[in-house]
């Protein structure tokens, strides 16, 4: 099968004999390729504090202003497994700028959006041209860097993935509180300017071969077709309360159906516009579905705990966006270290005792109720950065070593469109459990509540009516029991990341020293 074309070849070896970059030049590169992937994966959550700003401005309901996320959600969740083919028909680097520039021109013209139907319609340009950059980032890295340094350009790589989640909520809520929601949009704009400048410097003669191959209509329309309807049966999920809906169930079989046959077509095209064949290298499936499963787990956390603290805790959005920035502490730290413990311990090992120890972390929630300290939320946070660390840079090497050379784009795009979809499946099955979970114990505590008359007595002695006194009542009752649902949720999130750090243990051993795209 042909799958993608080179798209990451020879470290530092470009078309037309490009010299390697060193020193300075080469740090520079790498920084500035990392920031691309960071803007792009703060975008998938910056926007969501802010909806009901969004919504508020543009003089639609709040359910309504959630497709700002939704269809960005869709057009990143198409994009990213078509880089591989991308990259093969046109170069990777063609490809990375000209995605990078889409991304700038439409995160202005979100900015600028007057009606939803406008803003949604630029969200989904946004989501297409971002797409691309976050696999293109790891093609480019892997090819710019020589292979004794592409283990410490992975950790600065993940380091992003992990920093930008928990930035996007922090700096959103700060962007829509004190000025306005059109800023999270026009901010990518001045970052992607200065992007755009340092790759054009630094890598313009850095481009990969191109094969000119035939576009895979069908395969392509059938990944549209699948992929969102799939991303719009989660989103809508919840608020249609899932399959009792005609529409979700509609959504259900579209994409259950239409993923079949996408498997089916890609398999047997000789041209496929996803190259799915690199699952036949047991190594790149066992690391995709451990991320996956890792990722999805960790990042359905970053999407609870806010939401928990800004709705029974009294946080404010910075409030929570402070207690979550610890995650992101220890990550960074640890990161530099990596690369040296994998020249010393099987990979495979770091990513069991990462992804363990993020479970344990998880575990340390347990107890979580309405009266736990700041430092009882942020202690958990800031010890998990290092098992994401050991996470996150060993799966990634095993994952790209597995494949050869002119593979890493198509490689890349699916671990990638993985993870991604991963994020939006664990969110949406984790917040309807939550939700669910916290109806249930909220009504168990209700039932053997002590001292409710003494206690509406008191609230009336102090001014209250009889009905506020039952109301507030009814509120610590629920508040309290969203806390016991809250711990609960978090043994099943350990149980989930448990699971994906045996999982890992399905991969072949790498050999020493392996680096990514090493090829076997």
């Amino acid at each position: 099968m042909a799958g993608a074309a080179p798209a990451a070849a020879g470290a530092g070896s470009g078309v037309g004999g490009a010299k390697p970059l060193t020193g300075a030049k080469l740090v520079l590169a790498g920084f500035v390729l990392a920031m691309a992937n960071f803007i792009v994966v703060l975008d998938t959550t910056i926007a969501n504090v802010s909806v009901p700003h969004i919504a508020g401005g543009l003089a639609v309901s709040v359910s309504s202003g959630t497709w700002v996320i939704t269809s960005y959600a869709v057009a990143e969740a198409i994009c990213v497994p078509l880089t591989g083919w991308l990259a093969g028909r046109f170069g990777t680097l063609r490809v990375f700028m000209f995605s990078l520039v889409g991304f700038g021109v439409f995160s202005t013209l979100c900015g600028l959006s007057g009606t939803l139907s406008a803003l949604v319609l630029f969200r989904l340009g946004q989501g297409l041209c971002g797409g691309p950059l976050m696999p293109l980032t790891q093609t480019l890295l892997l090819k710019i860097f020589p292979k004794e340094m592409q283990p410490r350009a992975m950790a600065m790589w993940a380091m992003t993935v992990v920093t930008a989640p928990i930035a996007g909520p922090i700096l959103g809520g700060y962007i829509s509180d004190n000025w306005s929601w059109e800023w999270i949009f026009f901010i990518n704009v001045p970052i992607v300017a200065l992007i755009f400048f340092g790759v054009w410097v630094l890598l313009r003669d850095q481009e990969t071969p191109t094969q000119k191959l035939p576009i895979d209509k069908v395969g392509l329309a059938l990944l549209v077709i699948f992929v969102g309807s799939f991303q719009m049966m989660l989103d809508l999920g919840r608020d249609e309360d899932w399959f009792s809906s005609t529409k979700i169930l509609a959504l259900a079989c579209i994409a259950g159906v239409f993923f079949i046959a996408f498997l089916i077509w890609e398999l047997t095209e000789e041209h496929p516009i996803v190259n799915i064949s690199v699952f036949r290298y047991r190594g790149f499936s066992a690391s995709t579905l451990s991320l996956t499963i890792a990722f999805g787990t960790y990042f359905a956390s970053i999407v609870v705990i806010p939401q928990w603290l800004q709705t029974s805790m009294g946080y404010t959005a910075t409030e929570a966006g402070k207690a979550m920035a610890f995650s992101g502490v220890l990550a960074v730290v640890a990161s530099p270290f990596v690369p040296k413990l994998m020249q010393k311990f099987d990979p495979r090992m770091l990513v069991f005792v990462g992804v363990t120890w993020i479970g344990i972390c998880a575990l340390m929630r347990m107890t979580w109720s309405n009266d736990i300290t700041f430092w009882t939320i942020a202690i958990p946070q800031l010890l998990q950065g290092v098992g994401v660390s050991l996470m996150i840079v060993p799966l990634t090497t095993i994952s790209l070593s597995s494949v050869k050379p002119h593979e890493t784009a198509a490689a890349a795009g699916i671990a990638n469109f993985g993870r991604t979809l991963a994020g939006a499946v664990a969110t949406a099955i984790v917040t309807t459990i939550w939700s669910d979970m916290g109806r249930e114990r909220s009504a168990e505590l209700a039932g053997v509540l002590n001292g409710a008359d003494a206690t509406a007595q008191s609230l009336q002695q102090q001014g209250y009516s009889a009905d506020q006194a039952r109301g507030i009542i009814a509120q610590m009752v629920e508040s309290q029991g969203t806390a016991v649902a809250t711990g609960e949720l978090f043994v099943i999130c350990a149980i989930a990341l448990f699971i994906a750090a045996t999982t890992i243990w399905l991969a072949p051993r790498p050999p020493r020293n392996a680096k990514p795209a090493s090829g076997h």
